[in-house]
């Protein structure tokens, strides 16, 4: 019988993969649109570098070796159910964001010609449903993976990814939006309901 550790490394690898898949086509067609405003080089490859490093690196040295050891401790059954329910969830809002963004969807800090401000179906309500999907998804890796560096990796590089960029994300959509996007913040929250 496959334990909980391998089953939580199989888990996390088809996870992984299947959020790379569904975002996969978005990129490609995301690619062909042109920019107007790019801030990609500089602060903000660096914050992706980091976010990588938390939620791809340091988990897949974990999945193929073990390593770090020492940080490893006792699966729980709960967590590892836990742990396939945020993942659901994560995809499904993932997939969600992508399609309501279409064309405006970017991985980093860039706004296509035409660009539009996009308000309804999951940014009806949040206005970073992709930040609550990343979320989700460095949460699962915490469930999924019983290793204080590697399951605590991806909440700490999206965390710095998230909160370094914030800010200047939300000032780039007011320049370029202005009151429109002022009054959409007022009625929306950032990544989680009535919290946050």
């Amino acid at each position: 019988m496959i334990s909980l550790v391998s089953a939580g490394k199989v888990l996390w690898v088809a996870f992984v993969a299947s959020w790379y898949l569904l975002r996969r086509p978005f990129d490609r067609r995301a690619r062909r649109a042109k920019l107007t405003v790019d801030r990609r080089k500089g602060a903000d490859t660096l914050r992706l570098a980091v976010s990588l490093t938390g939620l791809g690196v340091i988990p897949a040295i974990y999945v193929a070796t073990g390593r770090p050891h020492s940080a490893s401790y006792q699966p729980s059954p709960y967590l590892f159910i836990l742990g396939i329910v945020t993942a659901i969830t994560a995809l499904v809002l993932f997939r969600l964001t992508h399609k309501a963004l279409g064309q405006m969807w970017s991985v980093s800090l860039q706004l296509k010609q035409d660009h539009k401000l996009i308000t309804t179906g999951v940014y009806k309500h949040l206005r970073h449903p992709m930040y609550t999907a990343f979320w989700l998804m460095a949460l699962t890796q915490a469930l999924l993976l019983p290793n204080y560096v590697a399951g605590l990796a991806g909440l700490a590089g999206f965390g710095f990814l998230f909160f370094s960029r914030i800010g200047p994300e939300e000032a780039m959509m007011e320049e370029a939006f202005g009151e429109e996007y002022l009054r959409y913040c007022g009625r929306t929250w950032r990544v989680l309901p009535y919290v946050y």
